[in-house]
């Protein structure tokens, strides 16, 4: 702490990176959204959308930031009572991939799955209420390269992540279609 000497006395002056603070502050990757996110990924199981068993489609070619090869799904789901639209997408690599290579054995390609749910109105209405969550293939959270757990409103208020490109896809922050409109 230092302490800088002004009109009036002493102000003191906490120096705190903004890259501290933010990690600190940032709207996502707390223990709560942790928890939401383990409920919605045993609905995905339970709903054969994830895991062991689950619904196969033909993938298509793909972008960073989510794979080379994508497979998504689009649907309801209800978690804690509520129902809301439920985008999943089946992230495939590495660079290079081909649709057969991932048809013969998609569990090896299989790099992510990232999900988007539109929670309750209020949860986020400046993004439309999605709560948003990457997962590792086995179901756990993703982290960012600061730790962070990629779950609830990933990366809000910052330049990249998923709310800063999904903004460029329009009110409804999907790139894929135009068929679930915010409400």
């Amino acid at each position: 702490m230092n302490t800088v000497k002004g009109i009036g006395g002493g102000l003191t002056v906490l120096a705190v990176s903004a890259s501290l603070a933010m990690a600190q502050d940032a709207p996502f990757g707390t223990d709560a959204d942790a928890e939401y996110a383990a409920k919605l990924w045993s609905i995905m199981e339970e709903m054969k959308l994830a895991g062991d068993g689950m619904i196969r489609t033909f993938p298509y070619e793909g972008v960073a930031p989510h794979g080379m090869m994508l497979e998504t799904l689009y649907t309801t789901a209800t978690v804690e009572g509520h129902s809301g639209d439920l985008v999943i997408k089946r992230n495939y690599g590495p660079e290079g991939v081909s649709i057969d290579e991932v048809l013969d054995d998609p569990d090896k390609h299989l790099g992510a799955v990232t999900a988007m749910f539109r929670r309750e109105a209020g949860f986020d209405p400046e993004n439309a209420d999605w709560f948003w969550v990457k997962y590792l293939p086995d179901g756990s959270l993703d982290k960012n390269p600061k730790g962070m757990r990629l779950a609830g409103k990933v990366a809000k208020g910052m330049d990249a992540g998923c709310i800063a490109c999904h903004s460029g896809a329009g009110e409804d922050m999907l790139f894929t279609t135009d068929h679930l409109g915010a409400e």
